[in-house]
């Protein structure tokens, strides 16, 4: 970097790098119908790939029935299957694995995720004669069907993991391109790196920094004898316009579009509220957590044990009055648009 500017490192790939060929006459076997299963799989048939579903019997085999395709077993869709994608939850892809995917996979198979967590963490070793790779959109399973279906694409990671038939990045590669990826770009990265950056991100920035941060400033307001309607639009509500802002132009952009004075007060009081050395060194130390493997093996004891801590957090959270009064808001503003399958799922998510 010098005077400002910055040389872009990674190495990307778009279409022209991408051959669908790769995936001709080949069965990909999608294990999960949840959030990123649901799109990475109508995606992929609407590239004009082969794509069964391996699932248990219950809403999410009638779903993928009612859908149009071919649902199986785990085990009959793994066995089947040339590339098979796990994604099922982290927390349930081991034992998934263990008990229906391992002894289906032949030499020269592939097996691919959206996330790197099992693999970095070695709750999964797949043999050494099937190639692994990671083809991970960056962003959720709504987006990453919405915009295909409008013709874009969400930005994706690959990362080959073991290439066992010297085809491994290729076929990763056209697996992006079949899911709408390539339309937006790919970043090369590796499973580990990936895993360790999402974690972190999701801990510090975009899930538990966010979120506590929008409920403290919910709670001063209100706890100061403002409405806790007001203090919902000015701390949750637009959040996302902030967002939405940086997404397209960077800080730079967003401080452009907002006036002077919000700013201004960005400058002066963002460091009150946020110091610097201390918050990196809180930063720091869940990074290390995170890199040593102290995060991970509290989350699978977490499992292991009824989830006690997990659900006590999330029925908390449910009865916070940013929740409640939150969703009596968005009830009644005119701003609600459920006209896409996939927006009105995520709206009944929170109902």
């Amino acid at each position: 970097m010098a005077n400002g500017c910055y040389e872009m490192n990674a190495k990307m790939y778009y279409a022209s790098d991408c051959d669908l060929s790769y995936l001709d006459g080949k069965t990909i076997a999608v294990i999960g119908y949840g959030s990123q299963g649901h799109a990475h799989a109508l995606n992929l048939r609407d590239s004009g790939c082969h794509v069964i579903l391996g699932l248990r019997k219950g809403k999410s085999w009638d779903k993928a029935t009612a859908d149009g395709f071919e649902v199986f077993t785990v085990a009959e869709a793994a066995k089947k299957a040339d590339i098979v994608m796990m994604l099922v939850n982290d927390e349930r892809a081991a034992q998934i694995y263990a008990e229906s995917v391992k002894d289906n996979l032949e030499p020269g198979n592939a097996i691919a995720f959206a996330h790197g967590f099992n693999i970095r963490y070695k709750q999964i070793v797949p043999p050494a004669d099937v190639d692994v790779f990671m083809a991970a959109p960056k962003g959720p399973g709504h987006t990453v069907r919405g915009t295909y279906v409008e013709g874009k694409g969400v930005p994706c990671l690959i990362a080959v993991e073991q290439d066992a038939t010297g085809n491994c990045r290729n076929i990763a590669l056209a697996y992006i391109a079949g899911i709408g990826g390539a339309r937006a770009g790919i970043m090369e990265t590796t499973m580990d790196i990936e895993t360790e950056t999402d974690l972190f991100g999701e801990q510090t920035v975009l899930c538990g920094g966010v979120v506590d941060l929008m409920q403290c400033g919910f709670e001063t307001l209100c706890e100061a004898g403002y409405a806790p309607e007001n203090a919902y639009f000015e701390c949750m509500h637009e959040m996302k316009l902030i967002i939405d802002l940086i997404n397209r132009a960077g800080v730079a952009g967003m401080n452009y579009s907002i006036s002077d004075t919000a700013e201004y007060g960005e400058y002066v009081s963002g460091p009150r509220v946020l110091p610097h050395d201390q918050v990196k060194a809180n930063m720091r130390a869940v990074l290390a957590d995170i890199q040593d493997g102290t995060f991970a093996g509290k989350w699978i004891a977490e499992n292991k044990n009824g989830r006690t801590f997990f659900n006590s957090k999330r029925a908390a959270l449910a009865k916070h009055p940013m929740e409640t009064v939150g969703k009596a808001l968005r009830d009644n503003m005119l701003w609600k648009d459920a006209s896409s399958s996939s927006d009105a799922a995520l709206d009944a998510a929170s109902k």
